[in-house]
């Protein structure tokens, strides 16, 4: 959701993939112009490369979703892969990269150099509107966490979770 904040407030046409119905319009307050069915990524791609369909991307899924949508990239884009909730594997071949330069980027989130956080940081102040920040963020006490925690694993709680440790 943060993605999505940010690409549309700096003017990008932004798709947004769920599985999730009830989730459409919150996307579409977040800037997401197009809602596409997670289902079109849960299986793995028929061929090696599909339609060129998509500027760039941004996958927080990983797995059969990503090798997917890799073979959608249009030619000289890339993919920022930043999670693996639907695995660690990459099943895939090397056309998209090889016949339309596609690239896939990662980040290393634990030895990323200090002075590199915090300008990702600064650009994230500058740049993620408050309110669409606002909308992604639910505040829970600390004797929430259990309740919280659950209801994450089943996929039941959207945007980011802030603990108040005060609360």
């Amino acid at each position: 959701s943060v993605a999505v904040a940010l690409l549309a407030a700096a003017g990008f046409e932004v798709a947004a993939v769920t599985g999730k119905v009830d989730e459409h319009d919150y996307l579409r307050d977040l800037g997401a112009a197009e809602i596409v069915d997670r289902a079109e990524y849960a299986e793995p791609a028929s061929r090696p490369l599909g339609s060129a369909r998509w500027n760039g991307g941004i996958d927080t899924v990983g797995g059969t979703t990503l090798a997917s949508i890799l073979t959608q990239m249009k030619p000289g884009t890339a993919v920022a892969a930043c999670g693996n909730a639907g695995g660690v594997e990459l099943n895939t071949t090397v056309l998209p990269f090889i016949l339309r330069g596609v690239g896939l980027l990662g980040i290393d989130s634990v030895y990323y150099p200090a002075a590199g956080r915090q300008a990702a940081w600064d650009r994230l102040a500058r740049d993620l509107p408050l309110d669409k920040l606002d909308a992604m963020t639910t505040v829970v006490s600390l004797t929430e966490v259990q309740d919280t925690a659950g209801r994450i694993l089943k996929g039941q709680v959207r945007g980011r979770t802030v603990v108040d440790v005060n609360a």
